[in-house]
């Protein structure tokens, strides 16, 4: 399981994330910040300093957001 940056972070892209995550997994796009699943330790860190609560784990994310999970594997924009 990974944890999925979604759609509150689109045009937001606060790097709180990118700062407490210990592996550096967390990449920058033009428009919002994407985890690499392939890299995730599912740590956790990124998820509470989120400033627009954007992320979530896999497994809890919300139904309506379930598109960012390829978005994030591809680092594709929304």
């Amino acid at each position: 399981m990974a944890y999925i940056i979604t759609e509150p972070c689109v045009d937001v892209k606060d790097a709180s994330c990118v700062d407490v995550c210990p592996v550096d997994c967390i990449y920058e796009g033009d428009r919002m910040f994407y985890i690499e699943p392939d890299e995730c330790i599912d740590c956790a860190a990124c998820e509470p300093v989120c400033p627009v609560a954007a992320i979530f784990a896999e497994d809890a994310l919300p139904a309506d957001q379930t598109r960012f999970i390829e978005i994030n594997k591809d680092r594709s924009e929304p």
